[in-house]
């Protein structure tokens, strides 16, 4: 491939990249707050779970992450 067709594809793919998200904020800002909170999102939280990188192929789940780690558990 030369230069310029390797520009070409990373120009494309990034526009479609972009109007994937903007079709994802549409359909995610059209539904009402109980809809967002049936699947765990407030209104607040769709630009930042669009920003966010895609999971890899096979991701079934996401595992939350606590901060304080060493908590002390009861016996």
């Amino acid at each position: 491939m030369t230069m310029l067709s390797k520009f070409a594809e990373g120009l494309i793919g990034r526009f479609e990249n972009w109007r994937a998200r903007e079709r994802a904020f549409r359909e995610l800002s059209s539904l009402d707050d109980r809809s967002l909170a049936d699947i765990g999102l407030a209104r607040s939280d769709i630009p930042f779970v669009l920003s966010q990188k895609p999971a890899p192929a096979g991701a079934s789940r996401i595992e939350p992450h606590f901060a304080n780690s060493n908590v002390r558990h009861a016996a």
